[in-house]
Order: structure tokens, then C-alpha cells, then sequence
């Protein structure tokens, strides 16, 4: 069976324009590196997420945290999104698994 690779996409702002508390980010890499030996967190230059709501266009800055880990365990992974959809505050986060090969 091949590793998966999961992915979270987590806003810099809140619905108000408010940068998220340190705090916030602190928390998913702790919890993410307990439980996965390590993350990695692409910071730097948030990514830009477009969505249309059937009148307008919406954007959000994100950052990508990144885990790898042999299996998927679905339930822990559907309510660590309830969580951090309640950290962020969040109506839907996206989180995504995928396989991958190491070459």
C-alpha cells in the first residue's frame, strides 16, 4: 500500500480581515507533529483561494500544512476538521488525502 500525503488549507484571516492568533498555528503543529512525527508548513507566500457564491467572488489567503503518514484513518481525520473548522471558525475546511510514490 502506498503513503498517503494530506493536506489542510487553513486562512490567515478571519471573516473580519483579522489575522488569526500565533496561537491558532501553534496548536495544528503541535497536535499535527505529536501525531505524525512532523508537518510541513508553507508560509511564506500564502496561497490565494478563489470560490464563487453565485454573486460574487470570494478570496481567501491560506496556508498549506502538509502530513504523511502510512494510512488514513477517516474518523480521526473527520473530527480534527470539526475542530479546527471550530478553531478558525470555519463553515467548511478542506482537507485532502492523497497517494503518492517516493522516487
Amino acid at each position: 500500500m502506498m503513503p498517503y500525503l494530506i493536506q489542510i488549507l487553513i486562512p490567515v484571516y478571519d471573516n473580519s480581515g483579522q489575522r488569526f492568533p500565533k496561537e491558532h498555528y501553534d496548536k495544528v503543529r503541535t497536535k499535527l507533529t505529536q501525531a505524525f512525527g512532523g508537518l510541513t508548513a508553507f508560509t511564506r507566500a500564502p496561497a490565494e483561494g478563489l470560490w464563487d457564491t453565485g454573486g460574487a467572488v470570494k478570496r481567501d489567503d491560506i496556508m498549506v500544512v502538509e502530513v504523511m503518514t502510512d494510512t488514513l484513518d477517516r474518523s480521526w481525520w473527520r473530527e480534527y476538521r470539526i475542530e479546527l473548522e471550530q478553531l478558525f471558525e470555519q463553515d467548511e475546511m478542506v482537507l485532502r488525502a492523497q497517494t503518492y510514490d517516493t522516487v
